[in-house]
């Protein structure tokens, strides 16, 4: 692989696998089966701990352990009410990385991660908080644009490239994400000085993933376009957009906004229980589309990718394409 494989030294050194193309942790998407077959493959999976419970991570952990001897990764929820206990969980499995998504880490967090021996890996959407991060012991960083599928910031991934990269890729490991579905893009973001990129929506129709095959026709029927970003309809919900491929759950996205907004209006909740409901109610929905295969009123939760992605096939097959399209992008 030459030119590619020097170009990746330092971010599969980090990572610990053969190719620095980290997996996004998805919802109900990215759990053993597919985080297991990805780091098979030689990428790096990692497992999408979401809203799970302590007890479920656990079990999640031991069956991805079951399945792979190669290391992978466990994403946490910076605002999971029981995160110090799910940073337990990795350290009894002694999980080689955590990824910290969701905004800023709560106190003490970090070096209760890096206290078990693992390496932090932490989402930044702004120069500022990376070097925040970087600052607080973060020992890698995501920078992940607005093309992304599910919860998303306002800046797209080549500005976000443009400014992050030269600032402080000396300084640690950045993994480059949203909207990547070719070789070449990673490619480009490698000579740039990513050391790897983290990919979501490419694997959502692999073989190995269990995502419903309605999910998997919904995706491979799309094109970028189809991948919209919710609106906020009350600026007193600080409600995250989110891309999800239009259906009638967008809609009723909408109409959940307003309902929520209204018992705001009558005190009959306050902030943090209305921004609750509002994630709980993504979860939900997500999990209707994903699981259950109700396309129309669930959450296809898709980046802009999504255009990229043809047909259902093997991890590892996705894997060596993008190999391939990256070496000879750098050949050229």
């Amino acid at each position: 692989m030459g030119s590619l494989k020097s170009l990746m030294q330092r971010g599969t050194d980090f990572l610990g696998c053969e190719v620095a193309i980290m997996c996004g942790a998805m919802s109900w998407v990215s759990e053993r089966h597919l985080v297991a077959a990805i780091s098979n493959a030689g990428g790096f999976g990692v497992i999408a701990c979401g809203a799970m419970t302590p007890e479920l991570l656990d079990s999640e952990i031991a069956g991805t352990k079951a399945l792979t001897q190669k290391p992978f990764g466990v994403n946490l929820i910076t605002m999971h009410p029981q995160l110090f206990d799910l940073i337990a969980v990795c350290a009894k499995h002694e999980v080689s990385h955590v990824v910290l998504a969701g905004g800023l880490p709560p106190k003490g967090s970090l070096e209760a991660i890096k206290e078990m021996g693992a390496k932090v890996i932490c989402f930044a959407p702004t120069l500022a908080l990376a070097k925040k991060l970087v600052r607080s012991g973060a020992d890698a960083i995501v920078i992940e644009g607005m093309e992304a599928g599910g919860h998303i910031g306002p800046v797209a991934t080549s500005v976000l490239a443009q400014e992050i990269l030269p600032a402080i890729a000396d300084d640690v490991p950045i993994f480059v994400a949203g909207g990547i579905g070719r070789g070449e893009a990673i490619a480009g973001y490698l000579e740039m000085g990513a050391a790897g990129v983290q990919l979501g929506s490419r694997f959502v129709c692999a073989n190995e993933s269990i995502a419903h095959p309605n999910f998997k026709k919904a995706f491979i029927r799309a094109s970028a376009r189809d991948a919209v970003a919710s609106v906020q309809i009350d600026p007193r919900l600080p409600v995250i957009p989110v891309r999800a491929l239009k259906n009638a759950g967008t809609e009723a996205f909408t109409a959940k906004q307003r309902e929520v907004a209204n018992r705001l209006d009558e005190g009959l909740v306050d902030m943090a229980e209305a921004q609750l409901e509002i994630e709980h109610y993504w979860a939900g929905a997500l999990r209707r589309a994903v699981i259950d295969g109700d396309v129309e009123n669930g959450s296809l939760m898709a980046g802009q990718s999504v255009g990229m992605v043809n047909k259902e096939e093997p991890v590892a097959d996705i894997i060596a394409r993008l190999v391939e399209e990256a070496e000879t992008a750098l050949a050229r």
